[in-house]
């Protein structure tokens, strides 16, 4: 799916996530020239950025909002495999074609580069190309992440490992780690631990009857025992 590109927002070094995404890999004298190639892209909540299959034309840095991974499974439902946040990086691991479905969950703003521009801008800046290959390989670790969420029987272990690696993502990217701040919908939820939406809502419940979480809005989770919630994750704090 095409969308329209804007012209370089010239507020790179100004940008909130300056020092968190790709681009913190670049001097300040250097940031220019991947703005002058660089385009921004806003979308609407729900809005698609690309779909799994299309050609890889253009990768991503999400400034702000939520982006929510997903595959079409052969039965027609989705399986949500993550979700980025601001400072994440999109379509440097993909091949030819796009490995997954990209679209917003809340309003969201990404800064889009030609693949081309992007692989010239790697051979002439080599500390980009480290950062991006520091970036591919967190986005690896997300992976191995999820396959370990998936990989539990108990639902309850499923939501109290998502809450602890959703609060351990926060703090990486200089956020608070609780209250943890899940914008997306508890489908969404269901779809990436592969539970049903009634199964992750009475997770939820179980969990703040027995006081490890306290819930102040649908979409605020406060942790409010993390010692035990990791022990109903199966997960060893350090």
């Amino acid at each position: 799916m095409s969308l329209p590109y804007r012209d370089p927002c010239k507020a790179c070094l100004n940008c909130d996530v300056r020092r968190k995404a790709v681009c913190s890999a670049l001097k300040d004298d250097e940031v220019g020239e991947l703005e002058r190639v660089m385009s921004f892209v806003k979308l609407e909540a729900n809005q698609i950025l690309l779909e799994e299959g299309e050609p890889r034309r253009r990768v991503y840095s999400l400034t702000s909002g939520m982006l929510r991974l997903s595959l079409a499974l052969p039965d027609g439902r989705r399986q949500i495999t993550g979700f980025l946040m601001p400072g994440d990086f999109l379509g440097l691991a993909d091949d030819d074609t796009y490995s997954q479905t990209a679209e917003a969950v809340i309003p969201s703003g990404l800064c889009s580069f030609s693949v081309r521009d992007m692989d010239q801008l790697m051979e002439r800046f080599p500390h980009l190309k480290d950062r991006l290959h520091l970036m591919t390989r967190a986005a690896l670790r997300q992976a191995r992440e999820t396959q370990m969420i998936l990989g539990r029987l108990a639902p309850s272990e499923k939501v109290a490992s998502f809450l602890l690696i959703m609060s351990n993502r926060a703090a990486a990217h200089g956020l608070p780690e609780s209250p943890v701040h899940l914008p997306m919908t508890r489908t969404d939820i269901a779809d990436y631990l592969g539970l049903t939406i009634e199964t992750v809502s009475r997770t939820f419940t179980k969990l703040k009857t027995q006081g490890l979480i306290h819930l102040p809005d649908p979409h605020s989770v406060e942790i409010a025992d993390k010692a035990r919630l990791a022990t109903v994750a199966g997960i060893t704090l350090h």
